[in-house]
């Protein structure tokens, strides 16, 4: 009786995820320099209050947050990852220049759904993209190398709009118009930079045909779940995510605390330069040494920054320790892509699509919740309440990632 071997094909490697890094690097460049100006644009310019400006915000975020899910599901069973990875950054770069163009509030909604919604659509088969393009034992890297370069686009993408606005006499619109070029640059790359992956690019190891064996035997017609282990990693995540509100919430803190307010853009770019450099160490260090714990660690940096922010008074001056606490926010931060490659540890190949789409859904949804619970909390019992109850519920998650 003769067996089945499945085909290993060589992986794209790590060039693969440099390709994908110059990607999200450009695209975030773009991005960056049109949503930092959007509030100034949305109230002065259309006239629009910050009622609607939230509402504008909170409508993309959760609403296009549902086609992460889909496109991980569809990527699955598609068996293709590129061409949705491909059609997520066409879309998103393709209405960049039409801000310039947005004469209402609605505009500006229509526009950044369908921006959020391209974001979406690519989230989850890049994810896949990037786990299939190296070994196992480097996926902590990769993904880290990823979320690198796109945290540098984090940093360009302002400092470059800054740079053009004293060029261009102050004129949004014409930003707007040249956010378009490093949109353009991104496509390209991911057009003809990037190789598309296959999930029979993975060998076929002893350990992951015995997985394959147990859930194909367990799983009628074939169809493979999401483990248990899974959706434990997942609930823990989602309890986290509450506690992880809005970092707008920490500027306004840190401007109670007497920071001026001038220095907002300074703070959010101490956060990026600490992200940016650690991203990759971290990602490398998770692994070497397991990744929950890594990402555990991470966790309780957060959780130690929150109370921080919590019990900081006014006497004596915290301007040194606010300023320390970014730096360390942004080291939280860094640990992220740990998250990522842990699920590509527990999911089976066929069913990662629809992991990472599910994994991305849960925590957009929690991460709108936690920055309304933060908000009714701070009006109603005053700026310290929300940052405690972020810290508790930081190391309830804490305690759910490590010990289930």
């Amino acid at each position: 009786m003769s067996t089945r071997t499945s085909p290993v094909r060589s992986r794209p490697g790590r060039g693969n995820v440099v390709a994908l890094g110059l990607v999200s690097f450009c695209n975030d460049t773009a991005s960056e320099m049109i949503y930092w100006l959007l509030p100034q644009f949305v109230v002065s310019v259309l006239g629009a209050g910050p009622v609607l400006l939230g509402l504008i915000e909170s409508v993309a975020e959760s609403v296009a947050s549902f086609s992460k899910l889909g496109a991980g599901y569809l990527a699955d069973r598609v068996g293709r990852r590129k061409p949705l990875v491909v059609a997520g950054y066409v879309l998103a770069n393709a209405i960049k220049p039409l801000f310039a163009l947005a004469q209402t509030w609605w505009h500006v909604l229509a526009l950044r759904f369908t921006d959020r919604v391209g974001k979406g659509v690519r989230g989850a088969p890049r994810d896949l993209m990037i786990t299939e393009s190296v070994e196992a034992a480097s996926r902590g890297g990769a993904f880290g190398l990823r979320q690198a370069m796109d945290s540098a686009g984090a940093i360009a993408g302002p400092l470059l709009a800054m740079l053009l606005l004293p060029v261009v006499a102050g004129n949004l619109r014409t930003v707007f118009w040249l956010a378009a070029i490093p949109g353009l640059i991104s496509v390209l790359l991911v057009i003809f930079a990037v190789r598309e992956t296959r999930p029979e690019s993975e060998p076929e190891t002893p350990a992951t045909l015995a997985r394959r064996t147990t859930l194909l035997a367990s799983h009628p017609a074939s169809q493979v779940s999401l483990p248990r282990s899974f959706y434990a990693f997942v609930a823990a995540v989602a309890l986290f995510s509450l506690a992880n509100f809005s970092p707008m919430f920490l500027v306004l803190r840190a401007q109670q605390l007497g920071i001026a307010a001038s220095l907002a853009p300074a703070l959010g770019l101490t956060f990026n330069l600490v992200f940016t450099l650690t991203a990759y160490p971290l990602g490398w260090l998770s692994d070497h040494l397991p990744r929950r714990f890594v990402i555990a660690a991470g966790w309780l940096v957060f959780a130690m920054v929150q109370l921080s922010f919590a019990r900081a008074g006014p006497e004596p001056s915290p301007g040194h320790l606010v300023w320390f606490l970014f730096a360390l926010y942004g080291l939280y931060w860094a640990s992220e892509p740990a998250q990522r490659a842990l699920i590509a540890d527990l999911v089976a190949p066929e069913c990662r699509g629809t992991a990472f789409g599910l994994f991305g859904l849960v925590v957009s949804v929690a991460l709108l919740f936690a920055s309304l619970l933060a908000g009714a909390l701070w009006q109603i019992y005053g700026p310290m309440v929300p940052f405690y109850v972020s810290s508790g519920l930081s190391m309830l998650a804490v305690a759910l990632l490590v010990f289930l």
